[in-house]
């Protein structure tokens, strides 16, 4: 309890978290399981005000149903990019109503700069990182502005650049000091499907089809086999994340 004092008065009177605030909770929680991660978050406040971001895509339900067996009244953000498949939109309805979450909060580009920059709604095909920017960084950004933590589902598994990913580390896209908590980065697929049997927890329609990582629908491709789970990810580019994440470049600091 009193290291959640002392990350509040940090919030208080200066930056909200620093990199010394990252190591000291990738230290106190190495090996703790992310359930436990969670409660601290959740229930002792030990980030400030945390938010879950949620794509609600094909391995979504597992985080989502950890959050809310601790507080279904967590807020989860959820970026409505007007590109998704229809399925993931059901998807998105059924987990809320499922799992009893109170509080997700479906946010969607400015109508002002989709008109300006996207007008064709085909910036994808020749720029996808300025649609990222627009349709998904921007809109984010501005819904986090008050908060001080956010969860994220990634697993280092999931891809070669998310394999050194940490349990802590700081939101490089917040200068004042948000902190990006993943409490699954160590968990491997195997242990996802365990999860999803044991608490008999639906998945996305599109998983059966190959659809691994799922996204926007012009920028998603079934995965082939032998292929990581991302690779169907803007198929074709030079472009590994959307700009809300950033690729992890080493194994600083340690993951669950």
């Amino acid at each position: 309890m009193a290291e959640a004092v002392r990350t509040r008065d940090v919030i208080e009177t200066g930056p909200r978290h620093t990199p010394a605030d990252v190591i000291r909770l990738n230290t106190r929680f190495a090996g703790s399981a992310p359930a436990d991660v969670l409660r601290a978050a959740l229930i002792e406040r030990l980030t400030g005000r945390t938010a879950v971001v949620s794509s609600f895509g094909a391995e979504s339900a597992v985080l989502l149903h950890m959050v809310a067996s601790i507080d279904p009244a967590t807020p989860v953000i959820f970026l409505d990019t007007l590109k998704h498949f229809p399925e993931t939109l059901a998807y998105r309805d059924q987990l809320i109503e499922r799992l009893g979450l109170t509080d997700v909060r479906t946010i969607r580009p400015d109508a002002e700069r989709l008109a300006a920059r996207d007008a064709t709604e085909l910036r994808w095909s020749y720029d996808p990182d300025g649609c990222c920017e627009i349709r998904k960084v921007e809109p984010l950004s501005r819904a986090l502005a008050d908060f001080d933590a956010t969860i994220s589902g990634r697993k280092g598994f999931q891809s070669t650049t998310r394999t050194h990913i940490p349990a802590f580390e700081m939101d490089t896209s917040d200068a004042a000091g948000r902190i990006k908590l993943n409490p699954l980065a160590g968990w491997t697929k195997t242990d996802l499907d365990a999860y999803f049997e044991a608490y008999d927890l639906p998945r996305h329609p599109l998983e059966a089809q190959g659809y691994l990582s799922i996204g926007c629908s012009p920028c998603t491709s079934v995965v082939q086999e032998g292929e990581d789970p991302r690779a169907g990810r803007w198929r074709g580019w030079d472009k590994v994340e959307c700009g809300i994440h950033t690729p992890a470049d080493g194994p600083d600091q340690p993951s669950f």
